[in-house]
């Protein structure tokens, strides 16, 4: 496990389907927990790609996996959750560990057998890495038609990480 609280486990440097069965296999983990807003889909987006859904149901012939998002829009996050056929957590609060906790009970697993997979150093990881979990910082999901993301927070999370001395380079 890291030291420093924003510091991933595991950097992927690219999005969330670049987690395979063998990257599972690798760190020993038995469960996953999933971000959605930018770590499945693009922010706006109440639509899963069929990509997403062929690569989340590789991953769940491996291990259970929760969605857990901060976003608070229910009809949203069940909608994309329902399409992956997954339970999920809504107004999670990270990096507030609750919710985390609370998926990975839900799993009967110990929270250091559990990923905490998202997007954000300030959020996703620092929620997981403040429980114990293994957490794996993902690469933004791209907005479909080449519309614009807005990831000028992510960029400031970024910079503010790596004065702090955070590595943020693919470990893979």
């Amino acid at each position: 496990m890291c030291n420093h609280k924003l510091q991933p486990d595991l950097v992927l440097g690219e999005p969330v389907l670049g987690i395979t069965p063998e990257i599972i296999h690798r760190y020993r983990l038995r469960g996953l927990i999933l971000d959605v807003d930018e770590t499945l889909v693009p922010f706006r987006e109440i639509e899963t790609t069929s990509e997403v859904i062929a690569w989340f149901n590789t991953l769940r012939e491996q291990v259970p996996i929760w969605l857990v998002s901060n976003n608070m829009n229910e009809s949203r996050i069940r909608r994309i959750a329902e399409s992956l056929k997954a339970p999920y957590i809504i107004a999670a609060g990270k990096p507030s560990r609750r919710k985390l906790r609370q998926a990975a009970e839900a799993m009967k697993l110990p929270v250091e057998q559990v990923a905490m997979v998202g997007d954000r150093l300030f959020t996703d990881v620092l929620a997981g890495n403040r429980l114990g979990m293994f957490t794996i910082l993902v690469e933004p999901m791209v907005y479909p038609m080449g519309k614009p993301g807005k990831y000028l927070l992510r960029s400031v999370e970024v910079w503010i990480s790596q004065v702090l001395g955070v590595s943020l380079h693919s470990a893979q």
